[in-house]
């Protein structure tokens, strides 16, 4: 097995991620890009898949076109497929920590995460509000050069779009929008274009908040107020940004070929376009980490855990788009 490869924490033992997980394998075993499975090998084995078990770094396995390496770490309890267990928060943070700590050493290139679900992990203590907060909690000692996240970027086909508000209630949107954030946003999303897509003059779109982009005050004021002073300040900066645009006309084939990236202000307005194009395809990035981190832009099927149901193409996509930003990073 080559000394570097993408770490792929499980998720939820409850949920799909094993399932996927072993599809990813089955299709990618003879083109790769090559990974190392972090978690309990048990699950994967349940699915057919051998596994070339072991418990430390390096690993001594077979090739990856033979066997599925996993770096073998068994939860606590019996996994309850298709049920939330917060028994089980432990062993699903402990697969993320070491896949994140892999990355960290260099031992991996990067990390692509299978889903977790958040309240079991709340009822167990989980102080983060998701799988991005503590994976920057996780990276926030190590160096990094430029703007710093975590920003969520959602990709599918020729779209991207970086996220200001992630997993908030709607009506607190308007107050959580603001110039500094936006900025921020901008910021981490320009160098990470350049860095890890490869994209010399990124381009960005910014989405306004208000129908018609407010139209000119008429339909709310948030976009001369905050939006536009913070598209002053990074135009300043040197990076290329437009006005508040309306966001019902940024998505459409055309629209799409005259930015790189698209910055929304809120939740649905970035996912609704993205999953409209590629349901089944799209992926989650973590922008402005000092890791690469990928993930599959879905949940964790608990309704589908077990039946045979679970498609693999996001998780296929964002082990894929993590080795392309790995190595876009390394020859930077």
């Amino acid at each position: 097995m080559p000394p570097r490869p993408l770490a792929l924490s499980l998720g939820d033992p409850g949920g799909i991620g094993a399932e996927i997980a072993a599809q990813a394998w089955t299709t990618l075993r003879s083109s790769g890009p090559e990974f190392v499975a972090v978690g309990d090998a048990r699950l994967l084995e349940a699915q057919g898949v051998p596994t070339a078990r072991f418990d430390a770094w390096p690993a001594t396995a077979a090739p990856f076109g033979e066997r599925l390496p996993v770096l073998d770490r068994p939860g606590p309890v019996e996994v309850r497929i298709g049920r939330a267990d917060p028994d089980q928060a432990a062993a699903i943070t402990g697969w993320i920590e070491t896949a994140v700590g892999l990355a960290l050493s260099g031992e991996a290139t990067g990390v692509v995460t299978c889903p977790i679900a958040k309240a079991p992990l709340y009822k167990a203590g989980f102080r983060f509000p998701g799988h991005t907060e503590f994976i920057a909690e996780l990276t926030a000692s190590a160096p990094l050069d430029g703007a710093r996240g975590p920003v969520m970027m959602l990709t599918a086909k020729d779209l991207r779009v970086c996220l200001v508000t992630i997993h908030v209630p709607l009506n607190e949107v308007p107050e959580l929008v603001t110039a500094e954030r936006v900025m921020r946003t901008a910021r981490v999303a320009h160098e990470a274009l350049r860095r890890d897509f490869g994209i010399e003059h990124p381009r960005l779109a910014l989405a306004g908040l208000n129908p018609h982009a407010g139209e000119g005050g008429s339909i709310g004021l948030e976009e001369g107020e905050i939006l536009m002073p913070a598209v002053e300040r990074l135009r300043a900066e040197g990076i290329q940004i437009t006005s508040p645009l309306p966001p019902d006309t940024m998505f459409h084939d055309e629209a799409r070929t005259r930015y790189d990236a698209a910055i929304c202000l809120y939740h649905d307005q970035g996912l609704i376009p993205v999953k409209t194009l590629d349901f089944w395809g799209g992926v989650n990035a973590t922008l402005g980490l000092p890791i690469i981190r990928t993930s599959p832009d879905h949940g964790v099927g608990y309704d589908i855990a077990g039946k045979a149901l679970a498609r693999p193409d996001s998780l296929i996509a964002a082990i894929r788009l993590a080795a392309e930003m790995a190595e876009r990073r390394a020859r930077a």
